[in-house]
């Protein structure tokens, strides 16, 4: 059984370079191209939700040249594949904090929620400027402000209410969060939302990420019993 809603984890596009004696911005557009290749798998393989984790909230801390590099390779991939995109049926979902993001990339990421948003082969999800802890403090926070404007009470608050103020709100949680690089940890990504997630570590860094990765994780995904907090069928049996 494959996974509805695949999260990635796209890491080492700096590593890349280095071990290459190439510049980090090498790295990064490699790892565009690493995207384009992965989204287009994720879709021949029936993958109806594809989250990536494309630029974190704590990016910002980077060398500024690295960051206006990441800025005009996001412009790019918009403009560039936007129309491939909406023309395969997929439909772009942005989440993370848009709030002090330049105007031309707000218009950017709006055009492409717009353009797309009817299409229903794929849905492509693009984490940006997004943190799951800030996520989640702004979602407190639109709740703490309805209930001090008397619009619900404290008691009103539960987990689907809760996940309803979440950017994801919309979208099921992920099955399965893949990260590159060898590393293993979420670094802030959909803290709430990978309550139950699977959990797949490959060692290749993102620009070397092909279908025949994703495959492999699809693969160690599908030999899982996943159980949700119950007992797996295996210890029932016994």
């Amino acid at each position: 059984m494959k996974p509805a809603h695949v999260a990635i984890i796209m890491d080492g596009n700096g590593r890349w370079a280095e071990a290459r004696g190439l510049p980090r911005r090498a790295g990064h557009r490699a790892g565009v191209e690493a995207l384009r290749k992965a989204v287009r798998s994720a879709g021949e393989l029936g993958i109806n939700w594809l989250t990536v984790y494309a630029f974190s909230s704590e990016n910002w801390s980077r060398p500024r040249s690295e960051v206006n590099d990441l800025m005009g390779l996001l412009r790019l991939f918009i403009r560039r594949d936007l129309a491939e995109l909406h023309q395969n049926g997929v439909r772009v979902r942005i989440i993370g904090d848009r709030e002090n993001l330049e105007k031309d990339i707000k218009s950017l990421l709006l055009e492409a929620e717009n353009l797309t948003a009817e299409n229903t082969s794929m849905n492509l999800v693009i984490a940006f400027n997004y943190g799951a802890r800030d996520e989640i403090v702004r979602a407190a926070k639109s709740l703490f402000a309805d209930v001090q404007a008397g619009k619900i009470t404290a008691d009103d608050i539960d987990i689907d209410g809760f996940g309803n103020r979440l950017d994801t709100a919309g979208i099921p949680d992920p099955d399965l969060i893949i990260r590159t690089s060898g590393e293993q940890r979420l670094s802030n990504f959909l803290l709430w939302q990978a309550a139950y997630a699977e959990f797949v570590f490959l060692p290749c860094h993102w620009p070397d990420f092909g279908r025949c990765e994703l495959e492999t994780a699809l693969a160690t995904f599908n030999a899982r019993e996943r159980r949700f907090g119950g007992v797996g069928a295996r210890e029932a049996a016994l």
